[in-house]
């Protein structure tokens, strides 16, 4: 029978790169956790690591293994997370992804919130644009903001809201340029874009009208903020979800333009590993985001 905190330090080992790191996340000197993947491999009877001076990699079955071990390192935590709930609040560290502009609209002013809430529950925030493997990477969760419907995958999904994409511009741009009445004079306009290929928008009035439109493109920015900022200072009309841009509307920084309106919609979706939501920290996260994030900022 394997011993599990031989799997643990090798799974450490291989998330930190190096004995010399794992060694110091376990609190023991590095010669132990070499020795103990040692005794490892020897019950095994396997070469799971390659070291020397200057290399450590994982063997073609040291992958495969680590997969497996990686995965009854969870198993045994939550096992371990399940009793320790009953006899106490949420503890331990949760790691979140997020891209840049979830984490300035929609998690910024919630993360003190949610420390008050479970102030034994340390929460590591990495904001990135880059995609990331929560599996890989070693992440509890993921909060993305999308406009298609996510891939199939084994991540386990968790709705958390869906809000409107509604066309803005500066009180200084529609003094100068005139109010929109009907989504079609947008075609006069000077458009904020978020992409080349967005040059067309589709506006739905709810009731099942839909009318396409080409405005003419004044500036392309795939970055919400500089989206904001550049249709506040008066360059032309941006379709932004509400919470983006809300408080701008409300401080008359921007105007809601063609009220009823929509220029589609985007959805934000909490994703985490399926073993990963079961232990009582990451479920308490969760279960925190869910209900602020389904509200408005």
């Amino acid at each position: 029978m394997l011993n599990l905190n031989d799997l643990r330090l090798f799974v450490q080992a291989v998330d930190s790169g190096g004995f010399t790191a794992a060694g110091r996340r376990a609190g023991i000197p590095k010669s132990t956790v070499s020795k103990r993947i040692a005794e490892l491999e020897a019950s095994l009877g396997a070469r799971l690591i390659h070291r020397t001076s200057r290399r450590f990699a994982l063997t073609d079955i040291g992958h495969g293994f680590y997969d497996h071990a990686r995965a009854a390192v969870i198993e045994a935590e939550t096992a371990e997370g399940l009793v320790r709930s009953r006899l106490a609040e949420p503890s331990g560290t949760v790691r979140i992804t997020a891209a840049v502009p979830v984490v300035q609209f929609h998690l910024a002013d919630r993360l003190p919130l949610l420390a008050e809430a479970l102030p034994r529950v340390r929460v590591e925030l990495h904001a990135t644009d880059r995609f990331v493997d929560l599996v890989e990477e070693g992440f509890d969760i993921a909060v993305r903001s999308h406009f298609a419907p996510l891939p199939d995958s084994s991540m386990v999904q968790r709705l958390l809201a869906v809000e409107r994409v509604v066309p803005v511009a500066s009180p200084a741009y529609l003094a100068r340029r005139g109010v929109p009445g009907h989504p079609s004079a947008l075609g006069e306009h000077d458009a904020l874009l978020t992409g080349r290929s967005a040059g067309t928008w589709r506006l739905d009035d709810g009731a099942g009208t839909v009318v396409a439109v080409t405005p003419r493109p004044r500036l392309v920015a795939d970055e919400s903020v500089a989206l904001l900022r550049t249709a506040a200072a008066g360059l032309g009309v941006a379709c932004l979800p509400e919470r983006i841009c809300r408080d701008a509307v409300d401080s008359g920084a921007l105007i809601r333009i063609l009220p009823g309106w929509s220029a589609g919609t985007v959805t934000t979706t909490l994703l985490m590993p399926h073993r990963r939501g079961l232990l009582p920290s990451v479920r308490a996260v969760v279960d925190f985001l869910a209900d602020r994030l389904g509200q408005p900022g």
